[in-house]
């Protein structure tokens, strides 16, 4: 589907951007991700929160089974790095935490038109929830629930939903900044991944086929299962099927980076993940348009 190749080839052509990059001059990427952390990311999720158009009470199922999809492909990952005999804290983030963000919310205004796109943004900031709290707690160790809180990414959050709720609107030379900041993140998380690419090794490929697999399948089965419980509308349920699929997020290379958590194998992991995710999206949208 064009609508599929418009969405992955920016992806992928900036990450190849940065693997180019990265062999011409050495770069020192720690830095960057720290300051995509502590700055470009939690200016994203203030500006999308007040840009956005809707209304977080109304998707109360649809919170519920975004969460419950994500905790349930936790689940399944953890017996899946068990029979393989991979490091869960390597392994179960990418398969619970995926592109829901950069790839989901552009896959599902072009494919269902902005009607889809509060459906798709709740999941976005479930997903995102779970991933700075829980799963920075699985891939750090232990951290206090108090140094979670004060991240900057919650510190947001916690901002965005107090502006968003009270109906508070920023004047335009708060927005635009935070904006212009926001806008850095996601293509500096593909540009950094790029760098990091130059380090990946023939065996690493293995595990990316792994998430290339396990990855749609963890989550697609329980999203199967919550389509049956909870009281969805069509639209939301056509955005959790997709939801359930998305490739490993971004993110998880740069926690893995931070956090020291061979970084090589989940840098693989998103990549391969990404790649393949052609195929299991395509399958997905023909499905949903044609399917039922």
């Amino acid at each position: 589907m064009s609508q599929v190749f418009t969405v992955l080839f920016p992806v992928f052509s900036i990450i190849l951007i940065g693997y180019f990059y990265g062999r011409w001059r050495h770069s020192d990427i720690d830095t960057v991700n720290r300051m995509n952390i502590d700055v470009f990311i939690p200016a994203l999720v203030i500006d999308s929160m007040l840009t956005s158009d809707f209304e977080l009470l109304a998707y109360k199922w649809l919170i519920l089974a975004g969460v419950l999809v994500v905790l349930l492909s936790g689940v399944i990952a953890v017996i899946i790095a068990r029979v393989l005999n991979i490091e869960p804290r390597v392994f179960v983030p990418s398969m619970m935490f995926n592109n829901c963000g950069n790839m989901g919310l552009p896959v599902a205004v072009l494919a269902f038109g902005p009607s889809a796109l509060p459906a798709a943004m709740v999941l976005f900031l479930a997903s995102n929830t779970l991933h700075f709290t829980l799963g920075t707690r699985i891939v750090g160790g232990k951290i206090s629930w108090f140094k979670l809180l004060t991240m900057p990414i919650n510190l947001a959050m916690i901002i965005g939903l107090l502006l968003s709720f009270n109906h508070v609107t920023l004047p335009d030379f708060l927005l635009l900044p935070i904006h212009m900041l926001g806008q850095i993140c996601i293509p500096l998380m593909l540009f950094t991944l790029g760098i990091r690419m130059i380090s990946v090794d023939f065996s690493a490929w293995r595990i990316g086929l792994y998430a290339a697999i396990f990855r749609p399948l963890s989550g697609l089965i329980p999203a199967i299962v919550l389509i049956g419980i909870l009281p969805l509308s069509d639209i939301q349920q056509q955005q959790l099927l997709l939801f359930s699929i998305f490739p490993p997020a971004v993110l998880n290379y740069i926690f893995a980076e931070q956090y020291r958590q061979q970084p090589i194998n989940v840098a693989s992991m998103v990549v391969v993940g990404n790649a393949s995710s052609v195929i299991t999206l395509f399958a997905m949208l023909y499905y949903l348009s044609y399917g039922n």
